[in-house]
């Protein structure tokens, strides 16, 4: 009999980021015998932050009760998720189900505040550190950080990393490597500006400014 496909479920919530969703699913949806479904607490469309963008939900979180790989992605929306128990239980449920448990951004905040990340090394978007912190995750500097079944990723970009990061794990470097070739990420940015370090003071003071104006897209 043949093996069921591996199950990976993104939850997405008002106000999450776009490409914390869909960069983890354009890598995980080319992994051999996978199917990915997006959840929320009723099906339909979500949006996301920018309130133009929306993914359709095709299933409810109480129709979904296990999966094998779970991607929390992140967002402005992670805020309310935080001290939302009916989320925060659904996650501890599936977490027990899992192969694989994942984040990407602000999405550790959500793990963390379901208690899956007390004491455990993660990471986030910059912006979050302080917030990571205080709900009990040791933040780690790093674009990948695993711990066991768990997996965080740094901000928004770094879910392809995380992504193609799990399909070596779980199907080899090379099935990963023909994903990368295949979604052509070979990143080489114009700009050297990706981490607060090598931004500087004044980028950092003007990107707070483009924040405040929800002209740019990063977690409060």
């Amino acid at each position: 009999m043949p093996s069921s496909p591996l199950r990976v479920i993104i939850p997405i919530f008002p106000e999450f980021t776009a490409l914390d969703a869909i960069g983890p699913y354009e890598v995980l949806r080319m992994l051999p015998d996978t199917e990915v479904t997006f959840v929320a607490k009723a099906g339909g469309v979500v949006r996301t932050e920018s309130g133009v963008v929306g993914l359709h939900a095709d299933a409810s979180l109480d129709e979904v009760g296990s999966a094998d790989i779970l991607v929390v992605p992140g967002g402005w929306g992670t805020r309310a998720l935080t001290r939302d128990e009916e989320m925060l239980g659904w996650v501890r449920a599936i977490h027990e189900t899992t192969q694989w448990t994942t984040s990407v951004c602000t999405g550790s905040l959500v793990l963390a505040a379901a208690g899956l990340l007390d004491g455990l090394d993660a990471t986030t978007h910059w912006s979050a550190v302080e917030t990571l912190e205080k709900l009990g995750a040791r933040y780690t500097a790093e674009r990948v950080v695993r711990q066991g079944k768990i997996v965080t990723a740094a901000g928004v970009s770094s879910g392809i990393d995380m992504a193609l990061t799990l399909v070596g794990l779980i199907a080899g470097d090379d099935v990963a490597k023909a994903i990368q070739l295949a979604i052509e990420y070979d990143p080489q940015p114009p700009f050297d500006a990706g981490s607060p370090a090598k931004a500087g003071e004044e980028i950092i003071a003007l990107n707070a400014t483009l924040r405040d104006r929800r002209t740019v897209a990063a977690p409060r």
